[in-house]
């Protein structure tokens, strides 16, 4: 008996994963917004775009980073401390009654104000019961032109995780790390059907018209290649508009917008404008998960015994 001529023909009776059995649907809302200088006002706007999506069919629901005021780490000033809160606090009080009365998950990203004189970009997820089910501190701290986030904000000790929420498996990863492949994998890893990236990143007008495009398409290629890698959903989360912070240097920053999600094959399911509030209601078929995944069995042929230099800074 003759073998098939290549792999991929003997694949090819395999239904791809677009026909499999459909699982659950699940919406999502991303909420895009400007952000003044007022952090009352802009807890505001953001819950009364929360209940927006809630009214208009999403299930989880997910800020844009640092929600509550303007992108503040584009200088070093001590004042900015005084913009954190404990957690549980005020905004997870708010959102916990939000979630409880729409029957929503929530993921809202906060400046964590933990102890005296340490600080973290934290992400907390509510379940749609108001339970506050746990938090995500960032990771991955920049520190680059406007981006003095290392001045603010102590690493995050919790690791990657995931959580089982009544909408399914999530997990969240916030801006920076949403460059680190390692990242996602661990969060795949940890059970998450899909990755949430709450994001404020934009550009510095004077680099728009040469890097722009190349920025941006950057920023969305990786994390669709996350989805891809990972067989799960992205959802990306970011805000809109010019911030110049009073102090800062050079001419603030133009925020890009444009939130999307990408479903496990990498492709655009939605995506927002780039000079505009908005906000997205986007469902997702969790079913696609598991196809993707067993039709894609790249967690499968993962060679864990040969990454131990993984851990080293650099192999020289």
């Amino acid at each position: 008996m003759s073998r098939p001529a290549s792999g991929l023909k003997a694949r090819a009776k395999t239904p791809p994963p677009e026909r499999s059995r459909p699982g659950p649907v699940v919406r999502l809302g991303l909420i895009q917004t400007s952000c003044g200088p007022d952090p009352e006002a802009n807890l505001r706007k953001t819950l009364a775009r929360a209940e927006q999506a809630a009214r208009r069919g999403a299930n989880i629901v997910c800020t844009q980073e640092l929600f509550r005021s303007q992108y503040f780490c584009q200088h070093e000033d001590y004042r900015h401390f005084e913009l954190a809160e404990p957690i549980p606090g005020p905004s997870t009080d708010a959102f916990s009654r939000l979630a409880r009365r729409h029957g929503v998950v929530v993921v809202a990203s906060l400046f964590e104000r933990r102890a005296p004189g340490l600080f973290h970009n934290t992400a907390v997820v509510i379940d749609a019961d108001g339970r506050l089910l746990g938090r995500y501190r960032k990771m991955h701290i920049p520190d680059d032109p406007l981006y003095y986030e290392k001045f603010y904000f102590t690493p995050g000790d919790l690791g990657f995780r995931a959580w089982q929420t009544r909408f399914g498996t999530i997990g969240v990863l916030i801006c920076w790390d949403q460059w680190y492949p390692e990242a996602a994998r661990l969060t795949a890893l940890a059970g998450a059907q899909i990755l949430f990236y709450p994001t404020a990143i934009g550009w510095h007008p004077a680099e728009k018209a040469e890097l722009g495009d190349q920025q941006h398409d950057a920023w969305e290629l990786i994390q669709r290649a996350h989805a891809v890698a990972n067989g799960c959903f992205v959802a990306a989360v970011n805000r809109v508009g010019h911030e110049k912070i009073a102090g800062a240097p050079g001419d603030g920053l133009e925020f890009w917008g444009q939130s999307f999600v990408a479903g496990p094959s990498g492709e655009i399911l939605a995506r927002a404008a780039a000079d505009r509030e908005e906000v997205l209601v986007v469902p997702v078929d969790l079913g696609q998960v598991e196809a993707t995944r067993t039709h894609w069995p790249f967690l499968r042929d993962r060679r864990i015994d040969a990454y131990g230099g993984l851990t080293e800074r650099f192999l020289d």
